[in-house]
């Protein structure tokens, strides 16, 4: 039987250690498992807090990384994937659909606020989009009569509605001005936490030319999701 050399010439090294004929196979079995563990922990991580995405499609459309999160409100097994910036956004809006859902529940989910010129394209196209997601619309086309000014349509969505949308496009751009919508009024309306700037074919910068307190409120950008990911995050979000 080998005898260890440890009483005659130490283990105070790797190296001595393994010289010694009883304890060289004991040391690189350990030095085997401990360069094994080390590699897998140090080649290895998980953070459940964030992430990143680059996907496209219930991923974002645009194809950019940026940090993602699940919000409170996301239906289980949910494909869809939110910016850290449209949970923070939207969140005190979903407190309130919560309120209003227990305190008026015959109310409707969303009011889409539009330019009469987006009437027959991209306000319906998100109209429809939104019915086909299960949300129950107040809809200018259907519920108002024509010549209807803005901040009177708004004021007519609130009350049916839990939130109103508004669908920010270079035509709702040119008649902002036109309309005549003061900050004061918007503003009531942003403290509430029931307005959410939805931009389609244009940008939060083109729109803080025109109407700084509505820019200041952020929500949800086609050029980030397809307005069909966009009426399915709405949806999401209107659930009770």
């Amino acid at each position: 039987m080998s005898r260890c050399t440890a009483p005659v010439r130490g283990h105070s090294s790797a190296a001595a250690a393994a010289a010694c004929p009883a304890c060289r196979n004991r040391y690189g079995s350990r030095s085997r498992s401990y360069s094994y563990s080390s590699s897998y922990s140090s080649g290895s991580s998980y953070n459940g807090s964030s992430s990143t995405h680059s996907d496209s499609s219930r991923a974002g459309g645009s194809g950019s990384s940026k940090s993602v999160s699940k919000p409170r409100w996301a239906k289980t097994g949910s494909s869809l994937v939110y910016t850290t910036n449209e949970v923070a956004s939207l969140t005190p809006v979903r407190e309130v659909i919560e309120k209003k859902a227990s305190e008026q529940p015959d109310l409707r989910d969303v009011f889409l606020c539009h330019a009469w010129d987006d009437r027959k394209e991209s306000a319906k196209q998100l109209h429809d989009f939104l019915e086909a997601a299960g949300v129950k619309v107040w809809f200018s086309e259907k519920d108002l009569g024509l010549g209807v000014p803005m901040m009177r349509a708004i004021d007519k969505g609130l009350a049916n509605s839990k939130v109103g949308l508004v669908l920010v496009t270079p035509a709702l751009l040119s008649r902002l001005p036109k309309e005549g919508v003061a900050d004061k009024e918007l503003s009531t309306l942003l403290a509430g936490n029931r307005l959410i700037p939805i931009v389609h074919n244009t940008t939060y910068e083109a729109l803080r030319d025109v109407s700084p307190m509505l820019a200041s409120r952020s929500g949800l950008d086609t050029s980030e999701d397809t307005l069909e990911i966009v009426a399915e995050k709405i949806a999401e979000l209107v659930a009770i």
